[in-house]
């Protein structure tokens, strides 16, 4: 409902929002008190929290949810027309039927919501879902984050095909507390309750809310009420660990625009803390928002925190830019993916196994996404059974590891299964399978220190992405580090990535790199040893090429190798010419030396000393080239490394300087002053050693000059 409409209704509220005093309601019925003034002030930040469950495990979506305080959220579940609104209405006194269409069909079509306040002041907050098949959708984007479940049957139907659903929705998404309501029990005969209270004990019987209690009540005449509160009461005193620092994560279920406020989103917050100024983002859009002000659990606050029902006014946004399925995070969670790995549990009441490339619909948070499911293990996933998979979804979405998750078939219209979220940054399933399940088994560990230990120690060549782990686990800053200092690791910067390996991986890799460059260095002695493309072929047991690019730099910066041009060789390894061949490089070095960019050809050096053979200085050149110090350019030149590296990083810039970075071969001549007969098989030669390529535009540098020649 939008805020105009509802503002309508209400011409008390109207003239509030007229005056600037209204803050954003998180529900939107009559009986709510009238909205405290909007704050505009920024709260004191306290210490990030992300709350984890009674077991240790960080808190996951759909479970339950580990509280700072008595607040606790709870939601119905139930078949249609079992009563759980008008029960709500009587826990609460809140009509959660908000819709005109709802009104008229007598049904809930979409969330609804309603809050108790508690004698310590603590807030009950229900989220009520449609219990239609035709709605299961709605329910889901309901479920995200409750504490508690409310299971509604009816007294005089029992356990009807909604139920049964929803249970088993309440059992994928993680969910172990909850109540039973056995409603309209005023409706029924004793034998008739005690018969459907027995239907109902067995129903729970082998799921997470087996001996739940079981409460007969009745709306209407009031019988079992006063009971129900109690438990739920007493749920939410019970008390919880607090957790570990956490980033913020709030799954977006309504979205809607007030008078005077603006764009509001409300959801349940999943993790970390939020105060009014923080700076965010809408994920998957990728959108930045900041925080006007703060609802929580239908109050005015300074901050939201995990384990609430959240209402944010945001603004730098249109309410037309943000949708239901959509996430408000801090803006280092903010990574959208299409494929995610999952533990997948089928449900054991399916006809046949799950299918490699099933086609499926995934319920996460909010978000209702087509795609398909890749069976990591077997080709199948039989019913009551859980294995690994992956998920390749139709467009991006906003996950994290733990997040619970549900899969319907490809109409929607029957639940097939759920699971959790492993890795929500997989890479394609070309990969080696055996490889990725272990790592996988890595990611299921309980903390993320072991996890990155035991992914540490499967040595993946391509390392692990340093952000994209702590991203993956949801861990702020300090908490990362305390990752680090506890795991031994070596870091490789590729870029804007920060990768890790094992320090044993690394040792491993700089062994097979010496072991190539000692084999060499055996065979061919007067080589000055192998270029970095060279020893990369060489080397099987390597890392990504970048990796091996920065590690072959370290392994120079230590000393364990040197580099000559762009040779590199065992630190201990001598390449220089001896007896005649030193002889022969010191009668025709000056001349190179004199002549510079401009070298003198082999037959104007002949020439020059009648007493040299071709042959002789042929041999020579070649030598010295394998040393590195001469580069043959053509049939004719002979140029030192490093005056060709002059000519390079002059064409170079004159290639940058080019509006389409191409390399002009005469504006090259004008520049060094080079002949035609030089400049022709010059960059003839930078295309052979794949500096430039040409093609139908003309001739473009791959790489910078500096990074061939000086590594």
């Amino acid at each position: 409902m939008h805020g105009p409409t509802y503002l309508s209704r209400f011409p008390q509220r109207t003239a509030a929002v007229a005056s600037g005093k209204t803050l954003l309601p998180l529900l939107l019925p009559p009986s709510c008190p009238p909205l405290a003034p909007i704050a505009r002030t920024t709260a004191a930040r306290a210490p990030h929290r992300d709350p984890r469950t009674r077991h240790g495990a960080r808190r996951t979506i759909g479970a339950t949810a580990p509280r700072t305080s008595s607040d606790l959220i709870i939601g119905t579940a139930g078949h249609i027309d079992h009563g759980k609104t008008s029960l709500v209405k009587a826990l609460t006194g809140v009509d959660t039927d908000r819709l005109k269409e709802e009104k008229e069909r007598g049904i809930t079509v979409d969330l609804g919501f309603a809050y108790q306040t508690l004698p310590d002041g603590e807030v009950l907050g229900f989220v009520d879902v449609p219990g239609h098949e035709k709605l299961v959708r709605n329910m889901l984007a309901g479920a995200t984050g409750i504490d508690h479940a409310l299971l509604v049957v009816a007294a005089d139907d029992g356990p009807m095909p909604q139920t049964r659903e929803h249970l088993a929705i309440v059992d994928l998404l993680g969910l172990r507390q909850g109540v039973v309501a056995l409603t309209k029990c005023d409706l029924v005969t004793p034998a008739r309750l005690a018969a459907a209270e027995a239907e109902v004990r067995a129903l729970l019987a082998g799921s997470g809310l087996a001996g739940a209690p079981v409460v007969p009540v009745s709306s209407v005449s009031g019988q079992g009420l006063a009971a129900l509160k109690a438990l739920l009461q007493q749920a939410a005193g019970t008390p919880t660990d607090r957790a570990a620092p956490g980033q913020f994560r709030l799954a977006v279920d309504r979205v809607f625009t007030l008078a005077g406020i603006g764009t509001v989103v409300t959801g349940t917050a999943v993790a970390g803390r939020v105060v009014p100024g923080d700076r965010l983002t809408v994920s998957p859009a990728g959108l930045p928002v900041r925080v006007r002000s703060v609802h929580a659990q239908n109050r005015q606050a300074a901050q939201g925190q995990a384990g609430q029902r959240l209402a944010l006014a945001l603004a730098g946004v249109e309410r037309a830019q943000v949708r239901r399925g959509d996430w408000i995070v801090a803006d280092a969670l903010h990574a959208p993916t299409q494929r995610v790995d999952v533990r997948l549990q089928v449900l054991a009441g399916e006809a046949r196994p799950l299918a490699h490339w099933t086609p499926v619909h995934l319920h996460l948070g909010a978000e209702a996404v087509g795609g398909r499911v890749v069976v990591l293990e077997g080709e199948a996933i039989a019913p009551g059974r859980d294995a690994r998979a992956q998920l390749q979804l139709e467009r991006p979405i906003a996950a994290l590891r733990g997040d619970r998750f549900i899969l319907r078939d490809q109409s929607a219209q029957r639940t097939l299964g759920g699971g959790t979220v492993i890795d929500a940054f997989p890479p394609d399933t070309r990969r080696r399978r055996d490889q990725r399940l272990a790592a996988l088994a890595a990611l299921e560990l309980p903390t993320p220190a072991g996890a990155l230990a035991a992914a540490l120690a499967q040595q993946p060549p391509t390392g692990i992405d340093a952000r994209r782990f702590a991203t993956l686990w949801n861990l702020a800053a300090a908490e990362w580090r305390q990752v680090l200092d506890a795991v031994p690791h070596r870091v490789m910067a590729d870029g804007t990535r920060e990768l890790l390996f094992a320090p044993a991986q690394i040792e491993r890799y700089g062994d097979a790199a010496a072991a190539q460059l000692r084999a060499h260095h055996q065979k061919k002695p007067d080589s000055p040893g192998l270029t970095q493309e060279q020893l990369q072929r060489a080397v099987r047991d390597k890392p990504a090429g970048t990796v091996f690019a920065l590690l072959l730099k370290e392994l120079v910066r230590t000393g364990a190798l040197k580099r000559y041009g762009p040779h590199l060789s065992l630190a201990g390894h001598d390449a220089s010419l001896q007896g005649a061949d030193r002889q022969l490089w010191e009668r025709l070095k000056p001349w190179l030396d004199e002549g510079g960019m401009h070298p003198p050809r082999l037959s104007e050096m002949l020439l020059r000393d009648r007493g040299l053979r071709r042959d002789q200085v042929l041999r020579l050149m070649e030598r010295l080239q394998r040393m590195g110090n001469v580069h043959a350019v053509g049939a004719e030149y002979f140029i030192q490394t490093t005056h060709l590296l002059a000519l390079a990083v002059q064409a170079w810039e004159l290639a940058q300087a080019d509006p389409n970075r191409r390399l002009n071969v005469k504006e090259l001549r004008d520049r060094t002053g080079i002949s035609r007969h030089l400049s022709v098989p010059l960059v003839e030669y930078f295309d052979q050693i794949g500096l430039t390529r040409r093609d139908e535009v003309g001739r473009h540098f791959r790489r910078d000059p500096r990074q061939v020649f000086e590594g």
